[in-house]
């Protein structure tokens, strides 16, 4: 029945996914396949409920296995080796999550299982090298891709796990995951299932625990890193109890169809890493083109292959960063020899800002260096300038102090409150009008105004839209030096372009910033102002193109994981 359910249905299982979050064109974003995922779910949950292989009457039933442990505990409790357990409630009908096959059994955990948390030993006596008597500290990071071994004195260590021991994460957010053991000692963040009366096959153990079933368990669990869970919020529930030689045929084919899922997952990443590069190769020789023919010629070939090129949320993210590019470099749409050049807008920028310096209403910059060749990353269309951004904006930051939070007052805009590009108050933090009145001395914010973050998460450019009064802080300002020479929303544009190389060039080890002074320094492509006005609608007019296309293809992608799920429901009903 799984091999006509995975094969009906192969282009559903490799083609349902789920995307994540991605940065710009470049950037290959992580795509989650839902489909194989629901697949494998779909595989141990027939594995726990009898379902994936047929059953052999010749198998002794779960019913002797319980008999024979609960007779091995009886003599345990008699020769004092462990303690009589308190009765349990017999197992309700409604308590049974499915109907089981012949054979099989419900039981509570306890009666057939037990865990054991681990130690924490102090600090002080780990060690990066495995000396002579110690042993590694096994810990949830060296339980998956990344391990980082440290070691500890043997002596120092109580609980100890191999490699055959079933293990699972306590708290925080790891709380449920199944892991096999590593030889050492574990910490406390990890317990380890004891299968002493030999209820499980390490194998089922180990598959049970990551079936829904067994997942089940830890649903509603605090995900804090000190709330973890204990033997009575697991004793009680239940698990089926299966003859031992089923057990062995269940993992055989569990190992069998992982397998399969495994090729499929590989196929399908290798779908994706090719289309990636096909894309990728493409715009980027779109913004390579040489003159207007060639570019028209790539732009038809990609014009052509549409639906075929930009099928993920990658691809389409690529083409909007794309069609940034080619904003910023003057390819979206045609110059007009009409318009007044980019240096007669300088000249008239430079005399306002000459202006407002002599009136006093902004300060003298020392000058900064003419642009080198090497600064400037493309050729400019003729009648365009460059200049740094500083020419053409009043480019100010916020205030470098940490003032202190007041229940409230004026809000403080931080980098934090530039999420997603815009401009939220959802989350924000008040300061006292003496702090606000000192901020604004020097960075008053005013509506139409374009704020930058310089700190964390840099970029997400916002225009001001709102009267509010604020103070800023880890956050960039541009300000206008005449609003009749400049179009606002061209350097919001710019600046959502630009934000993927100042995170190139950003500095710092914990959180990453650009400095205000290598803000203000940035090169800048300016066209004339009429083009500029024209470049704003042609991006406006196809960015909402791609969400429109990032719509409906999130709606097939929900549809694909619905249908997915329901394909799993049924199967499992």
């Amino acid at each position: 029945m799984l091999n006509q359910l995975i094969t009906n249905n192969i282009e559903l299982w490799t083609s349902a996914e789920t995307s994540r979050s991605t940065a710009g064109r470049g950037s290959n974003g992580k795509t989650e396949l839902t489909g194989i995922k629901k697949l494998r779910e779909l595989i141990l949950e027939l594995a726990v409920r009898g379902l994936l292989v047929p059953q052999d009457p010749s198998d002794e039933p779960a019913s002797v296995l319980l008999e024979k442990i609960a007779a091995e505990k009886e003599a345990l409790i008699k020769a004092g080796k462990i303690k009589k357990q308190k009765p349990l409630p017999e197992i309700a009908e409604d308590e049974k999550p499915f109907d089981l096959p012949n054979g099989w059994e419900f039981e509570r955990f306890i009666k057939t299982l037990d865990f054991s948390g681990g130690s924490q030993p102090p600090k002080h006596t780990f060690s990066e090298i495995n000396l002579e008597g110690y042993v590694q500290l096994i810990q949830i990071r060296d339980l998956g891709p990344n391990p980082q071994p440290v070691y500890i004195p043997k002596d120092k260590a109580s609980k100890f796990c191999t490699e055959n021991d079933v293990m699972i994460g306590r708290y925080g957010a790891s709380v449920g995951k199944v892991f096999w053991g590593k030889n050492g000692a574990y910490n406390v963040a990890l317990i380890k299932l004891h299968n002493d009366h030999e209820a499980y096959t390490q194998g089922f153990l180990y598959l049970i625990m990551k079936s829904p079933l067994g997942q089940s368990f830890f649903n509603g669990m605090s995900r804090s890193a000190q709330a973890g869970f204990s033997k009575d919020d697991i004793a009680n529930k239940i698990l089926p109890v299966i003859p031992l030689p089923e057990q062995h045929r269940i993992v055989a084919k569990v190992d069998e169809l992982m397998a399969l899922c495994d090729q499929l997952e590989q196929q399908q990443l290798e779908h994706s890493d090719t289309h990636h590069t096909l894309v990728t190769t493409l715009l980027d020789s779109l913004c390579q083109a040489v003159d207007n023919d060639q570019f028209q010629s790539i732009w038809s070939q990609l014009a052509a292959n549409f639906d075929t090129l930009f099928t993920n949320e990658a691809s389409i993210d690529q083409l909007k960063q794309t069609l940034l590019q080619l904003a910023v470099m003057g390819k979206l749409v045609p110059q007009d020899p009409n318009d007044e050049p980019a240096s007669v807008l300088l000249e008239k920028i430079a005399a306002e800002k000459a202006a407002l310096i002599k009136a006093g209403k902004i300060k003298k910059q020392k000058p900064l260096p003419e642009i080198a060749d090497d600064e400037k990353p493309f050729n400019l269309p003729e009648g365009w300038e460059w200049a740094r951004l500083i020419d053409c904006y009043d480019v100010r930051d916020g205030t470098h102090d940490s003032p202190k939070y007041t229940a409230e007052g004026y809000p403080l805009v931080t980098s934090k409150n530039l999420s997603s590009g815009k401009l939220d108050f959802s989350d924000i933090k008040f300061i006292s009008e003496t702090d606000h009145k000192k901020i604004i001395e020097r960075s008053r914010v005013d509506a139409g105004d374009i704020l930058f973050a310089m700190i964390g998460s840099i970029g997400n450019p916002a225009i001001v839209d709102t009267e509010r009064e604020f103070s800023i802080k880890n956050v960039a300002l541009f300000k206008y030096y005449k609003k009749s020479l400049s179009a606002p929303h061209f350097l919001l544009k710019f600046l959502m372009f630009a934000e993927n190389v100042f995170k190139e060039q950003s500095s710092g080890a914990v959180q990453s910033f650009v400095s205000l002074g290598k803000v203000r320094s940035f090169p800048l492509a300016l066209p004339p102002l009429p083009e500029q006005h024209r470049i704003v609608a042609k991006v406006d007019e196809l960015m909402a193109l791609c969400d429109q296309l990032k719509a409906g293809l999130n709606q097939a992608q929900t549809t694909q994981q619905q249908l997915a799920h329901t394909i799993v429901q049924q199967a499992v009903a």
